[in-house]
């Protein structure tokens, strides 16, 4: 078993306070963030922004393996993911995750590239994890 772990502290209210996030590697420490950050694209992060990065990160890394098992590697996969959050209610929900991967793979046809991608898409654990939609956009470049 792996345990990763972050840090929040928040001071304030819902809108005016403010918050910091720290994570366990140290890549983030103290990053601010907040109602500004979140609603308002101020400077600083928000919970969308790290899962976007969390899953992107986790689907291009599922699909080296799956690549790797396939005996292939490889040039280059470039890999966005765009998290929406909509309202829900009183509340909002993350209702969507957009994947589109871009990539070049010497020896990959089309057909071998959209199964290993898809397999990746469904068995990444970010993916797993994720109650939304989620759509991938796989892009396969020649040469």
């Amino acid at each position: 078993m792996i345990n990763r772990k972050a840090h929040a502290v928040w001071k304030g209210n819902g809108k005016e306070g403010k918050g910091t996030i720290t994570t366990q590697s140290g890549v983030l420490s103290d990053q601010p963030y907040g109602f500004n950050t979140r609603f308002e694209d101020k400077p600083g992060t928000n919970p969308e922004e790290l899962i976007a990065a969390a899953h992107s990160g986790c689907f291009t890394m599922a699909l080296a393996f799956q690549l790797q098992e396939a005996g292939l590697a490889a040039t280059e996969m470039s890999t966005e993911a765009v998290v929406t959050l909509e309202k829900d209610g009183a509340g909002f929900k993350v209702t969507k995750s957009a994947l589109t991967l871009t990539a070049s793979i010497p020896g990959i046809d089309q057909a071998k590239f959209d199964e290993l991608a898809h397999a990746a898409e469904v068995g990444c654990p970010i993916s797993k994890v994720l109650d939304c939609e989620i759509t991938l956009k796989a892009i396969l470049k020649q040469g």
